[in-house]
């Protein structure tokens, strides 16, 4: 920039020109002295008193001699790049500016130019002096920058060029860091797994602390330059650990030991810098140069690690890292007054760095793009095959479904054939197979109604939900008793009937329809195989929660093991399958003289009100 090398003046006639530039040990209070009592020495442009005077704390006088071929009346300005550390500025031994601070802790004016128009009243036409007083420590470096005296418009853009390069850019940098380690913050907080993103929110806070460091003018909240500098070297050593953390981690290298001996070495450079006595603070340079050579050694191994993975953001980051170290180079020998200007380098790696990051985020987003696309479509393939496997499964499932549903239906039929009918058929049969004459007509026409009234009982059994359940179980059973009580007297078979005289709790309308198809084929078996003289049917409520019909008679008996191998026939397979579609039971018992058939269904009705039976049964139970 123009503003780093001295400028060539357009018009030489009535430039000022620099004749001298001194500088002398100096109090640190006072005007300036007469010049014949100093011990002067010529001094470069860019100057360093460290170097002639080494372990030298205080303050120095640089004294500027100067002459304008135009006279006192041409306006004149000043400007200074910088003051190591801090500085007052006088004009022929009269204050023109002062920084805030002289005493400890020292203002710091080391990176901040500054422009004067000089008063015409305090020039001569001849033998004019700018008077510098610098206050400074020997460890940071303590003199006077470039100075330039001329034409006021010129110096004034010279300034501001130089404010931008070295203030605003560094500014710009802070905010672009700052906000790039919110973003990285943020995102490792949300995905804890990607400590990447942590280390690097970690490595921007500290660039962003280190360039506060380097725009600040007022030392506070620190208590002398000399903590000044204990701090800016912990941040400093702060960042050469989280940079090669994260330069580590983003290789893909996992070297725990390393890790753990960079850890320590920080730790203990750290501890160095807290501890090491004032006046021995030169040796915090060795820090800095370690911590340095640690950055600029990480720079130069990642491109070998780029060699190895080739992939395109290491590669990217490889080149980016060996340019970082080329211009750390650059701005140490500027820092150390070993280049002839003031141009700093650094503050433009973090815009490098934010168009770098921009493309690995660009290329991140294209990537996932590509992945979620991909993605999609491979899920909408999926979807339709998937789609098509269920539309032809449930097509699979319906046809079951139907045919499973005709199966039941035509089960359900056919036991309520076996049961309904069947059993009516079967009375009728045998009261004609009884009847020494012939039937009358009107008989013969009742067993038909009967069989009808049986036929239609099978017809609406799908709506048996609806049927209104008898008020007690006399009023349920007397239909039956009325079906079967002339065939038993037709073969002298006696029956009783035990029932109690009300519902404890009420039966389903399905409960009822079931026990009475069970007792309508355990009445036809008895009837056709049992040869039995005596028949008693029970039923009890033992608990109000379960319903037992029990049928048991003197006939012959069966071999129950032998009929449960050879498998159930109709009738008694239809009464299991009634029961257990009801959560019911079955207990067959059977021997020579005695079977005795137990049905239990559980009753979840609701609780009846007892009602009383107007008859001349007994209260608790009847014997019919």
């Amino acid at each position: 920039m123009a503003w780093a090398q001295e400028a060539k003046p357009q018009d030489l006639r009535c430039e000022p020109r620099i004749v001298a530039r001194q500088s002398a040990k100096a109090f640190p209070e006072g005007p300036p002295p007469d010049a014949a009592l100093l011990q002067w020495v010529d001094v470069p442009p860019l100057d360093d008193w460290s170097q002639r005077w080494p372990g030298y704390d205080g303050a120095a006088w640089y004294r500027i001699d100067w002459e304008s071929r135009c006279g006192h009346d041409q306006p004149v300005a000043l400007a200074v790049i910088n003051m190591v550390m801090a500085g007052e500025v006088f004009v022929n031994s009269e204050l023109i500016w002062r920084d805030q601070s002289l005493v400890e802790p020292l203002s710091r004016s080391w990176n901040m130019p500054r422009y004067w128009l000089l008063p015409k009243a305090l020039l001569k036409e001849q033998g004019n002096s700018i008077w510098v007083r610098i206050h400074g420590i020997s460890s940071q470096t303590p003199g006077l920058g470039r100075l330039r005296l001329g034409d006021p418009a010129e110096l004034e853009q010279w300034t501001a060029q130089a404010t931008w390069s070295l203030r605003t850019i560094y500014v710009v940098c802070i905010t672009v860091s700052l906000v790039l380690c919110l973003l990285f913050a943020f995102a490792w907080l949300h995905h804890r797994y990607q400590k990447l993103y942590g280390w690097y929110a970690l490595n921007l806070l500290c660039w962003a602390l280190m360039l506060c460091f380097i725009v600040m003018t007022d030392p506070w909240p620190f208590a002398s330059t000399q903590a000044f500098a204990r701090g800016n070297l912990l941040i400093f050593i702060a960042f050469t650990y989280t940079f090669c953390i994260f330069a580590l981690r983003f290789a893909d290298l996992s070297l725990k030991k390393l890790e753990r001996t960079l850890t320590g070495l920080c730790s203990l450079c750290a501890v160095f810098a807290l501890t090491v006595p004032e006046a021995q603070m030169a040796l915090s340079q060795a820090i800095w140069l370690l911590m340095f050579c640690l950055c600029a050694l990480v720079c130069l191994l990642f491109p070998l690690r780029a060699l190895q993975t080739r992939t395109p953001a290491h590669i990217i980051f490889s080149l980016c890292f060996v340019l970082y170290l080329a211009i750390g180079v650059h701005d140490l020998l500027l820092l150390t007054k070993a280049l002839d200007h003031n141009l700093t380098l650094i503050p433009y790696t973090t815009l490098m760095s934010m168009l770098v990051i921009a493309w690995l985020l660009g290329r991140q987003i294209v990537k996932n793009m590509r992945h979620i696309e991909r993605f999609n479509h491979e899920l909408s393939l999926t979807v339709t095959q998937a789609c098509d496997d269920l539309s032809q499964t449930l097509e699979r499932e319906h046809h079951l479904a139907l045919s499973h549903s005709r199966l039941q239906e035509r089960l359900r039929i056919s036991q309520d054939l076996h049961d309904g009918l069947g059993g009516s058929l079967v009375r009728s049969i045998a009261l004609v197979e009884q009847s020494s004459t012939p039937l009358p007509n009107a008989q013969v026409l009742s067993m038909l109604k009967l069989m009808r009234d049986d036929l239609r009982q099978m017809i609406d059994t799908g709506t048996s939900a609806a049927i209104q359940v008898p008020e007690t179980p006399v009023q349920w059973l007397a239909p039956l008793r009325h079906r079967f009580a002339r065939l038993f007297e037709e073969l002298d078979i006696q029956v009783k009937w035990s029932l109690p005289t009300y519902w404890a709790h009420a039966p389903s309308p399905i409960q009822c329809l079931t026990l009475t198809r069970v007792l309508e084929e355990a009445l036809t078996n008895v009837v056709k195989h049992s040869r039995a003289s005596q028949v008693e049917v029970r039923l009890e409520i033992p608990d109000s929660r379960e319903l037992q019909l029990q049928i048991e008679d003197n006939g012959t008996g069966f071999d129950l093991d032998s009929t449960q191998i050879n498998s159930m026939g109709v009738g008694m397979r239809s009464m299991l399958a009634r029961l257990e579609r009801l959560q019911g039971t079955l207990v067959i018992q059977s021997r020579p003289g005695r079977t005795e058939l137990r049905a239990s269904l559980p009753l979840l009705g609701k609780v009846q009100r007892h009602t009383e039976v107007q008859s001349a049964m007994p209260t608790a139970q009847s014997v019919l």
